[in-house]
C-alpha cells in the first residue's frame, strides 16, 4: 500500500522531518528525497508482472492526495491486501481481523463485507455519529492489521497500525514536503531519505488532529530522537510516554468531538 498526501493536506508531527537535511544529504549523497510522481512511478514499476503489465493501480485526487494499491500475489494470505472505495471514502487495508463476523453484525454490513469495507463504515460512523471514543473503536478490531484511509469529502487522512506489530506501517516526508505512508520500509526509506520512521504500533493518526495511542489513550505520544547507523539524526521514533497523561478521553464525530482529540494528540 502507498499513500501520498501533499503538504498542507496532512499535518504529520514536525519531528518526522530530519532535523539536519544538509548533514543527511552529505551522509547519503546518492539517496535524496523524491517527489510524489517519482515515488508513484517506482511503486508501480516494483509491482510489474513478468509480462510487463502492472499488478498495481493508483487513485489521484485533485487536492493532492494519492493512494496506490498492489494486488496480492496469492489469492489468499493471512496478511491479505484489500482496497475499498465507498461514498468518496477510500481505504487500503493489510492484515486480517479475527472478529470480522461479529463486527459486520455490529455495524449492520452485508455478510460479504471485508476488512476494508468495515474500516470505512467504522470511520464513517465515527465521523458522522461518533457513538464511541475513537480509541475504543480501534481496540475492538481484534487482529493484526494496518490501514490508510482518505476521506475525499472532508479531505482528511486517517491511518492506524495494530498493536500486534505483524503488519507494520512506515511514514516519511517527500522532497516537496508531502507525507508518505506505506507498509513497505524500502519504499519509504528510498523515497524520503532520512526523514522517515516506523509508524508506531497501537497508534492512530488523523491529518488534522495528530497522532495518539489507541492502546493507551490516557498517555501522550512522545517523539524520540533517532540516529541511524551512519550517525545521522533522522526522523524521530514515536513512543507512548508513560509519565504524561491527557486530561480527557478523546471522542470523535462532530467537529467539537474532533477538537477534543486534537487537544490530546501529539
Amino acid at each position: 500500500m502507498l499513500g501520498i498526501f501533499k503538504k498542507g493536506l496532512a499535518h504529520p508531527p514536525q519531528e518526522l522531518n530530519s532535523p539536519h537535511p544538509m548533514q543527511a544529504a552529505a551522509a547519503a549523497a546518492t539517496r535524496e528525497p523524491k517527489f510524489p510522481r517519482e515515488i508513484l512511478e517506482d511503486f508501480l514499476a516494483t509491482h510489474q508482472s513478468g509480462s510487463g503489465s502492472s499488478n498495481a493501480f493508483s487513485v489521484s485526487f485533485e487536492d493532492g492526495a494519492l493512494l496506490a494499491y498492489a494486488r496480492p500475489e496469492k489469492s489468499y494470505s493471512v496478511h491479505q491486501r484489500l482496497f475499498c472505495g465507498m461514498d468518496d471514502i477510500y481505504c487500503i487495508f493489510r492484515g486480517s481481523l479475527n472478529n470480522l463476523c461479529s463486527l459486520i453484525k455490529q455495524y449492520g454490513l452485508n455478510k460479504g463485507a471485508n476488512e476494508a469495507m468495515l474500516v470505512v463504515e467504522a470511520y464513517r460512523t465515527l465521523r458522522d455519529r461518533g457513538p464511541y471514543p475513537a480509541d475504543q473503536v480501534l481496540k475492538d478490531l481484534d487482529g493484526d492489521y494496518s490501514f490508510v484511509l482518505y476521506d475525499g469529502k472532508a479531505r482528511t487522512v486517517f491511518a492506524a497500525s495494530g498493536a500486534e506489530e505483524g503488519v507494520r506501517l512506515f511514514w516519511g516526508i517527500a522532497a516537496d514536503g508531502s507525507l508518505v505512508i506505506s507498509d513497505n520500509l524500502e519504499a519509504v526509506k528510498g523515497s524520503c531519505a532520512k526523514s522517515f520512521a516506523p509508524f508506531p504500533a497501537g497508534c492512530m493518526f488523523h491529518s488534522e488532529h495528530g497522532l495518539m495511542s489507541f492502546e493507551h489513550p490516557r498517555n501522550k505520544v512522545k517523539a524520540m530522537p533517532r540516529i541511524d547507523s551512519e550517525g545521522v539524526m533522522c526522523g524521530a521514533n514515536f513512543k507512548v510516554d508513560v509519565q504524561s497523561k491527557v486530561h480527557a478521553m478523546p471522542r470523535v464525530g462532530s467537529e467539537a468531538d474532533w477538537a477534543v482529540w486534537g487537544q490530546n494528540a501529539l
